[in-house]
């Protein structure tokens, strides 16, 4: 062995713990971490109870018409949702819980008039919970 050759290896020692030893130990947390992804993204796409604006009409300056559909996993399960109408300004100007019943179907349309400060130009649904 050369002098250098000597010194790079005192400078440098060999590892304690094996390559191959190593790289599965990596390999596996990577295996867990990809397995655990999936999953947490397969269960948080489809959630308990969503519901969007299907359309709405404003009838007057203090008042609009609402329609929304509510998807739910179970639909045997009663849910909230939050309807929220919004001025020009994007300030709330009429809020609403509503209750939508247990059903057999698990998507419903649910029509209702929400009662306004002011004009509202948009309507959106802000959330639903299973009760």
């Amino acid at each position: 062995m050369t002098d250098t050759a000597e010194r790079l290896s005192r400078r440098y020692p060999k590892s304690r713990m094996p390559r191959p030893l190593l790289v599965g130990l990596i390999s596996v947390g990577v295996v867990l971490a990809m397995t655990w992804l999936v999953w947490t993204a397969l269960l948080h796409s489809r959630p308990a109870v969503a519901a969007h604006v299907q359309a709405f009409r404003i009838d007057s300056d203090t008042a609009v018409s609402v329609t929304i559909t509510v998807e739910r996993r179970d639909p045997s399960l009663p849910a909230t949702c939050r309807v929220l109408a919004q001025a020009v300004d994007f300030q709330p100007v009429g809020e609403q819980q509503i209750q939508i019943a247990a059903s057999a179907d698990p998507l419903v349309d649910v029509n209702l008039v929400l009662t306004t400060l002011r004009r509202a130009t948009a309507v959106v649904v802000k959330g639903c919970t299973v009760n």
